[in-house]
C-alpha cells in the first residue's frame, strides 16, 4: 500500500487595526515575529480556523474582510510543507499576545520586525502591495 503525505493546511491572518497590522511573537519554533495563524482543525472551515487562531493568538475578535491568496511553496514552513490561505481582517481593540505567542505588536509598512518567521515577510509585502494597486499583483 502507497502511504500517501499531503501537505498541512493552514490560515494566517492579517488583522488591521489601528496603526497598523497584527504580528505576534512566536514561543514555539520556528522563533521570530509571525502573521496569527495556525492549522485548520479537522471539521473546521478555513473562516472558522482564522476567527479562532486570531482570537487564541491575539484575543481580538475580528470580522474577516477577504481572502488575500493562497500560499503553497513546499518550502514556506521549515518543518513541513504546509499550505496557507491568508485572509485580511479588521480588530477594534488592542493585541495581547495569548496561547503561542509571547507578544502582540503593531506594526507598519516602514515598521516590521527583521525577524519574520516562515515566509510571512513575502505575505506581509504582497499585502501592503494589495493596499496599494489591488489583487492584480498576484498576476504580475
Amino acid at each position: 500500500m502507497t502511504e500517501y503525505k499531503n501537505p498541512l493546511l493552514t490560515v494566517d491572518i492579517i488583522i488591521e487595526t489601528t496603526g497598523g497590522i497584527v504580528l505576534i511573537e512566536r514561543k514555539n519554533e520556528p522563533h521570530g515575529w509571525a502573521l496569527p495563524g495556525g492549522f485548520v482543525d479537522y471539521g473546521e472551515s478555513i473562516e472558522d480556523a482564522a476567527l479562532r487562531e486570531a482570537k487564541e493568538e491575539t484575543t481580538l475578535d475580528v470580522k474577516l474582510r477577504c481572502q488575500l491568496h493562497t500560499y503553497s511553496k513546499p518550502e514556506r514552513d521549515p518543518r513541513f510543507h504546509t499550505v496557507s490561505v491568508v485572509f485580511v481582517a479588521v480588530a477594534e481593540n488592542e493585541p495581547k499576545g495569548a496561547d503561542d505567542a509571547l507578544q502582540a505588536g503593531v506594526f507598519t509598512k516602514d515598521k516590521v520586525p527583521k525577524a519574520i518567521a516562515f515566509d510571512h515577510k513575502k505575505i506581509i509585502d504582497d499585502y501592503f502591495k494589495w493596499k496599494e494597486k489591488g489583487f492584480q499583483i498576484f498576476n504580475e
